[in-house]
């Protein structure tokens, strides 16, 4: 019983507390995001904690059916999901609630649930925060998504970014032509995944995938670079045909408007970059730190996840950890806070001090009747004073000279 009690204070793993240094930056930033989010004309939205699995798995495939918790309501007796990714709940908001003709901009900052974290990043309870953009096809709305999440890391102080850009219809379009089963195209999406080039050639000899679909596919994991990738690509998967050629068309559009845009930037272009397949369906994209194996922030377009809902508007987002952006971004620099104590009194002029200096956005802590600690242990740095002139504040250790 000893040791049930000893480990009471222990959390699951990848569950953290936050405490309050970090909980006020974490707070800070989370408040400069919105800001910007609203400049920038994307509105907040805030979807539940909880949801029924069907909702919240739509179109997203079973790698977050595998990172969602699952409980039963016990008042329909339906499997209802914690949440592990805002996205598809945000996109019923815009197709089911919300019912606009014009683009639609909404952001949104909250906690998502994950059961089990990655081998870089154990947390299971980040802080997702992202802005999805609806209603409209085509390349601008891609590059404004790519430069709101570029300036969400430069707010948050992430310096240095490398940008990775694919678009997933080059590999929807070859599998489609191969004619591979299910079964194959997984195990052909898990050997890109890896890049492991013998077993793809094996694969798609098993497979009986015939010329020139087969050096397209053999070739897909070499289509990787800088902007010279993309001539390269058009020459390797000419066979393949319109559907190809307009994505790397829109990848060509969008990698020139963020070069105009961000001279400066990094950007690599990988037609096997894959993130999102499941349910995304044109250009994707990631955010990278140098030494940092994950992502720092991704997104891309995925316009058919709407249409369950009842309306498949055209859509394309971006998401990121709101801890591990406040972990990775550059320190603030910080000055000591002014703290006031207030001592124990029943004076109103000194109530009437403390509510001005409140209302001024001052921090006042009130001492209470037989507290332990004083107003050092309590971090003030002032006290207020009677004087004849009324309750004025004064340093800490004049207060107590």
């Amino acid at each position: 019983m000893e040791t049930a009690q000893r480990d009471r204070w222990l959390l699951p793993e990848g569950v953290e507390e936050v405490l309050p240094p970090e909980a006020r930056q974490l707070e800070r930033l989370r408040r400069r995001l919105l800001d910007l989010f609203q400049t920038w004309g994307y509105q907040l939205v805030i979807p539940p904690f909880i949801d029924y699995l069907d909702s919240l798995l739509t179109g997203t495939g079973r790698a977050l059916d595998l990172q969602t918790f699952k409980v039963t309501d016990q008042l329909t007796g339906r499997m209802l999901g914690i949440r592990a990714d805002m996205t598809p709940q945000v996109a019923r908001l815009d197709a089911h609630h919300l019912k606009r003709e014009a683009p639609t901009r909404l952001c949104y900052i909250d906690t998502v649930l994950l059961t089990r974290g990655d081998h870089l990043e154990k947390s299971r309870s980040p802080i997702q925060v992202g802005a999805e953009l609806y209603g409209h096809q085509g390349s601008a709305s891609d590059v404004e998504i790519i430069r709101l999440m570029l300036e969400v890391l430069a707010q948050a102080g992430v310096l240095d970014v490398h940008l990775d850009l694919g678009h997933v219809a080059i590999y929807r379009e070859l599998v489609r032509l191969a004619g591979l089963t299910p079964d194959q195209e997984a195990a052909l999406f898990e050997v890109l995944q890896r890049k492991a080039a013998m077993e793809l050639n094996e694969l798609l000899e098993c497979a009986g995938v015939a010329e020139p679909m087969r050096s397209m596919l053999l070739g897909l994991p070499d289509l990787n670079g800088g902007a010279e990738t993309l001539p390269r690509a058009r020459e390797i998967l000419a066979p393949a045909g319109a559907v190809v050629d307009a994505a790397l068309c829109e990848l060509a559009t969008v990698l020139e408007q963020l070069r105009t845009r961000f001279p400066a930037l990094p950007i690599h272009v990988d037609l096997a970059e894959l993130r999102g397949y499941h349910y995304q369906t044109g250009i994707v994209f990631a955010a990278f730190l140098p030494g940092c194996g994950k992502e720092i922030a991704r997104g891309g377009r995925y316009d058919e996840i709407g249409k369950v809902f009842g309306r498949a508007r055209p859509a394309t987002g971006f998401s990121a950890d709101l801890k591990m952006l406040a972990q990775r971004g550059a320190q603030e620099e910080t000055t000591q806070e002014t703290v006031i104590f207030a001592p124990d009194s029943n004076d109103p002029a000194l109530w009437e001090t403390i509510r001005d200096l409140r209302a001024d956005g001052k921090t006042v802590i009130e001492a209470l009747p037989g507290q332990a600690g004083d107003a050092a242990d309590l971090g003030c740095t002032q006290a207020l004073e009677k004087t004849t002139a009324g309750w004025r504040s004064v340093p800490l250790a004049r207060s107590l000279n």
